[in-house]
This record gives C-alpha cells, sequence and structure tokens, in this order.
C-alpha cells in the first residue's frame, strides 16, 4: 500500500504543475484548478491495489481522471445558474468606469446599458431580466418561457456578449 501511495505521489509531484496548468486552460478559475488538482490526487490514492497494479501508464490514467473532472465540473457549474453576487460582478463590470473622465459619467452609462439591454431580441432580453432583475433561476426561466435550461443559458450569453461588445464600442 505504502508503495502504491508513494508511486502515485512522485508522479503526482511531478505533473501537479502540469494539471494546474491543464485545468486553467479548460476553464477553471485558478482556485478552482488547485481544487481540481487535489482531487485527482485523492481519486488516485483511492484506487485499489489490483487495479493500480493493471495500469500500463499511470501519467495517461493521471490525464484521464483529470479529464473526467473537467467534465464533472463543467456540468456542476452549469446546473448552477449566477448567484447575486456574480450578478453584481457582472453588472458593475459592464458599468464600471475605467478612468476618472468615465467616473464622471456613471449614469449616462448606466442609461446606455439600459438601452443596449432595450435593443436585444425580446426573448434575449426577456431573459435577462427575469434572471438579473426577477432573480430567477435558469429553470424558473425555462419552465415560464417554455424553453429549455441550455436555451436560458444561451440566451443571458448572447445578451451579456451583445451588451459587453456595444459598451466596448461605447468607449
Amino acid at each position: 500500500m505504502r508503495e502504491k501511495h508513494a508511486r502515485w505521489s512522485a508522479l503526482f509531484a511531478e505533473k501537479r504543475a502540469t494539471l494546474s496548468s491543464y485545468f486553467v486552460r479548460r476553464g477553471a478559475h485558478r482556485c478552482d484548478a488547485q481544487d481540481l488538482v487535489q482531487e485527482v490526487y485523492l481519486r488516485m490514492l483511492r484506487i485499489d491495489p489490483v487495479d493500480a497494479a493493471n495500469i500500463l501508464s499511470p501519467e495517461a490514467y493521471l490525464f484521464t481522471v483529470a479529464a473526467n473532472l473537467v467534465k464533472e465540473h463543467a456540468v456542476l457549474r452549469q446546473q448552477q445558474p449566477l448567484g447575486s453576487d456574480e450578478l453584481e460582478q457582472v453588472v458593475e463590470h459592464l458599468v464600471a468606469p475605467t478612468n476618472i473622465e468615465a467616473e464622471m459619467d456613471s449614469e449616462s452609462r448606466r442609461r446606455h446599458v439600459g438601452d443596449l439591454i432595450d435593443r436585444l431580441p425580446p426573448k434575449c432580453k426577456a431573459v435577462l431580466i427575469m434572471h438579473y432583475r426577477d432573480e430567477l433561476s435558469y429553470r424558473e426561466i425555462a419552465e415560464q418561457m417554455s424553453i429549455s435550461t441550455s436555451m436560458v443559458k444561451k440566451y443571458i450569453i448572447k445578451g451579456l456578449a451583445a451588451c459587453r461588445k456595444r459598451m466596448a464600442d461605447y468607449e
């Protein structure tokens, strides 16, 4: 048992930085990447010794576990709608001044963002309003609009992207 742990520990120590980069490149935040790296190690340590003896390429197995964790992490993120704190960060990021002059026209920027949202396609606008103003979950929005939760997510992404692009043009 100790030999198995020593083998996995050595491989893990060698590949730790590579694993962290792997997770970041696949969309994990740096703090999440470190948690995912630790989870890979824990899963490696839980492998039955008989099964571990049959692993021909421990490094390939390590990255297979990592790839599976990326998928699991993506599914979990997709199932959790943005919280109100995250929403507030998005809104503040969209309207936050980028220089001293911009601070003076903060109200103008807010009106501009409102106009941008108003010009979005009707379903996209409705989804953004229900999610951000009414604080409805993706599931609740999907039920009210008779669409799938993945379509709700797509409308939110599309709406925020359009607002960001038009705000960049505005600045």
